[in-house]
């Protein structure tokens, strides 16, 4: 059984202090590829080195909608980064009003430097939304994101807004919330949503899934996670690995399964 951890941030503290160690770890829990997320550019470097130095490791390059004091990264500095072959994908980029308040059309232009930035390069976005699906979904529509597909990182919306990101193209992506017992919304979703178009992931060192919520998450969380969900669906934990590691590389295109451990 192959796992992908399709959203992670193992060079973030305290997860990028031994990073050997952990992609051991994630290795024994059968997690075989996992996608390391850019969130400001200052540290894509560390990203993109880790992508290079590890078998299974891939990159995006991106600035989080939260990166609010950093200098705004011109869409060809990104579409120039996208380049590299360990880069599989734009972002993580979107709208979040829950941590930003006052006049956000700041990240809402980078949002949409962003889209274009895919469409340039021809790789997928990568969406981080938060209070503010409306707009999120409003702004896919109005700049084409439906033209460079891509996933809804870390949904935690209902079944309306997911339709009308899948609608769009997009893969719904499920990390350790769907795992708690208040996230009823979620889970229908999960036991909703087309097999072709659901991923998992940790979002680590956040959003741990239960039993380990509260601890600082790991990409072998992500086992706990597509168990959850197998469960919601009535699935074997063989057949959803099997459809959302199918399903991350038929997104991620430039991702290629490389065979062998995690290392």
């Amino acid at each position: 059984m192959d796992l992908v951890d399709s959203h992670c941030h193992i060079d973030f503290p305290p997860l990028g202090d031994d990073v050997d160690s952990l992609l051991r770890t994630a290795d024994a829990n059968d997690v075989r590829h996992l996608l390391c997320v850019s969130v400001n550019w200052r540290d894509f470097p560390a990203v993109l080195a880790l992508a290079e130095a590890h078998r299974g490791v891939f990159a995006s390059v991106g600035v989080h909608p939260n990166e609010r004091d950093e200098a705004e990264t011109p869409g060809e500095t990104l579409v120039e980064a996208a380049r590299h072959p360990r880069v599989v994908a734009i972002g993580e980029t979107g709208l979040d009003y829950f941590r930003s308040d006052g006049d956000l059309r700041w990240q809402r232009e980078r949002f949409a430097r962003h889209i274009a930035a895919a469409q340039a390069s021809g790789l997928p976005l990568i969406i981080h939304m938060r209070d503010a699906a409306d707009d999120t979904i409003g702004m896919m529509r109005e700049h084409g994101a439906d033209a460079t597909g891509g996933v809804m990182h870390c949904f935690a919306e209902n079944w309306e807004v997911a339709k009308q990101a899948l609608d769009l193209g997009f893969y719904i992506s499920f990390s350790g919330i769907v795992t708690f017992k208040s996230a009823v919304e979620l889970q229908e979703v999960a036991r909703k949503a087309p097999a072709d178009r659901i991923l998992v992931e940790t979002d680590s060192p956040y959003l741990a899934p239960v039993p380990f919520r509260g601890k600082t998450n790991q990409p072998a969380f992500v086992r706990h996670t597509a168990a959850c969900v197998a469960e919601l669906r009535g699935e074997s934990l063989e057949h959803v690995a099997q459809v959302t590691t199918d399903n991350f590389f038929r997104l991620f295109k430039r991702a290629r399964r490389e065979a062998g451990t995690l290392q």
